[in-house]
């Protein structure tokens, strides 16, 4: 078989395996990946279907959710493609209060108002059943309807439309760049997704939607023959809610700091090339003696260190016990925000949550349950102020409105509360990296996200990175290796004692987040800006016993 030939297929093998991708759906063709979806009509056809059958048997609140969920993946290895998976999954989910209770049916691969009005009977002799052992109703809030609406993921370049050989060719360049710099191994894949997704509610919302991501990535390994030590380097891409238009422009743009759909790119080269380098640079890099160091974190690290000790802390569901699955609850339990003084970190540290960022992998213009989404503060000056909550939530807080950051991955999952993009506010007077440094007496400058571990409240934790930089008196001295630092969440965060400005602001974020039981993925972006932390506990990660 002939390369040309090998790119037209698709498969579900070893490739998906490699990278645990979360695959659903049907194998298809990339000319399948073009096809229109269903028309609005249609949808909405169906939509009223279910609506109207959950109401004839009791409902009191229905929602439906029509998806078409595509994916491709391209991996490649060296100088060989390895894997090209495309995916295709389309079905409809129906959820209903009725005496009370949720219900929730969904089915696969129709068209059929009558099937899917069964479904929505179905959703509600669930809820019936379920509702015997209810011992408080469901407390939903109030949302108005939005009529017929739609939002898009602004692209210029649809992902999709992109012809496979171009991806490849991009890939394997990337490769011959890594090998031709001192690499002795490289893979690099490109996983791109698009959601086509339909809410319909009885509150009177039809919203349609059509979201794009995307995310370059790639290994970089090097090896000393001598000694049998080798190094690795992975991308510093963020994976973004763009198109193909995030590789095709220049991420130098971003050192203006206005963050626009024009200035988000990503140079898988330019960053492979420099990669293969500092992994030949990390075999010979002094390894770090363990101590207290002020640590300099480049947006590139920060955003993993917000997604688990901010972003997972402060779902509500977990802070109230409902949720426990992947590293447990939350240590920032309702006493302290009822509190209104506790302090989570120093007063110049402000999350916000934000699910309209242009870009981010969270943005969308309703959430899936027809919430309209918008930014709210999480912790203002240092103090726990608020969390991440839904319609069935809110009034825990004595909130009447969602917050919108419901989400389920597919038509057959039930949507639940999920992560928004959790972002750490720039800090308001004018800072470079550069000027952070300059009173730095002992620190270590940390670029890229590593090994992680945070304990079941999302406290205590451990993070590494992928490259580290040794700073003496000001000044940036050489690079390190082993490091990995250790710290809790409000120690940590007290312990920030500086944020550079707008201009150095920029996203990270997770591709597949995982969640729940049975487990969902979702994705989310966390911004920043770099970040001072002092006397942070850094250790040797070779040191034996």
């Amino acid at each position: 078989m002939n390369r040309r030939d090998f790119i037209q297929l698709t498969g579900l093998g070893t490739g998906a395996l490699i990278t645990g991708i979360p695959i659903v759906g049907r194998a298809v063709t990339p000319d399948e990946l073009m096809e229109p979806g269903l028309d609005v009509a249609i949808k909405k056809r169906l939509a009223d279907a279910a609506l109207n059958a959950a109401r004839s048997k009791g409902a009191t609140y229905t929602d439906v959710r029509i998806g078409r969920y595509l994916n491709q993946f391209v991996m490649t290895r060296e100088r060989r493609v390895q894997n090209i998976l495309n995916t295709e999954s389309f079905g409809v989910g129906v959820r209903v209060i009725a005496d009370g209770c949720w219900g929730f049916a969904a089915i696969g691969d129709t068209q059929s108002e009558t099937d899917v009005a069964k479904t929505a009977e179905q959703a509600v002799s669930l809820a019936k059943a379920h509702a015997k052992l209810l011992k408080k109703p469901v407390e939903l809030a109030p949302q108005k309807g939005f009529g017929e609406v739609s939002w898009k993921t602004p692209l210029q370049k649809n992902a999709f439309e992109i012809p496979v050989k171009e991806k490849v060719d991009l890939l394997l360049s990337v490769n011959g760049a890594a090998l031709d710099n001192g690499a002795n191994f490289v893979n690099s894949v490109l996983f791109m997704v698009n959601e086509q997704k339909y809410f319909a509610s009885t509150d009177g919302s039809y919203i349609d939607q059509d979201i794009h991501r995307i995310w370059p990535n790639f290994t970089v390994t090097a090896i000393d023959k001598q000694t049998g030590t080798f190094q690795t380097r992975n991308a510093l891409s963020a994976p973004m809610g763009l198109s193909y238009d995030y590789l095709q422009t220049n991420p130098k743009d971003k050192l203006t700091g206005v963050t626009t759909l024009y200035n988000m790119g990503y140079d898988m080269l330019e960053d492979v090339t420099a990669a293969a380098k500092q992994a030949k640079q990390k075999i010979t890099a002094k390894s770090v003696e363990a101590g207290k160091y002020d640590l300099i974190l480049d947006p590139s690290h920060t955003w993993l260190t917000i997604h688990e000790s901010v972003g997972h802390a402060t779902e509500l569901d977990r802070v109230l016990g409902y949720e426990a699955n992947f590293a447990g609850t939350s240590f920032a339990t309702l006493d302290k925000w009822q509190s209104r003084k506790f302090n989570y970190g120093s007063p110049i540290v402000n999350f916000f949550a934000d699910k309209t960022q242009t870009g981010s992998l969270a943005a969308v213009g309703w959430d899936d349950e027809g919430v309209k989404t918008k930014r709210w503060d999480i912790i203002k000056d240092g103090i726990l102020v608020n969390y991440q909550a839904i319609r069935d939530q809110v009034n825990v807080l004595g909130e009447a409105e969602s917050h919108g950051c419901c989400y389920a991955d597919n038509w057959e999952t039930v949507q639940f509360q999920r992560m928004a993009n959790i972002n750490l506010a720039p800090g308001k007077e004018p800072l470079s990296v550069d000027e952070m440094i300059r009173d730095v007496k002992k620190g270590i400058y940390i670029i890229g996200d590593g090994s992680y571990s945070i304990d079941q409240q999302r406290y205590n934790f451990q993070f590494g990175g992928q490259l580290f930089y040794e700073i003496k008196d000001g000044k940036i001295v050489g690079m390190l290796r082993d490091v990995a630092y250790q710290s809790n969440t409000q120690e940590f965060w007290n312990s920030c004692v500086k944020v550079c400005d707008e201009r150095d602001y920029r996203l990270g974020g997770a591709f597949f987040d995982g969640k729940g039981q049975p487990p969902q993925s979702n994705a989310v972006s966390h911004g920043s800006a770099t970040a001072r932390i002092n006397g942070v506990n850094v250790l040797n990660t070779s040191r034996k016993i």
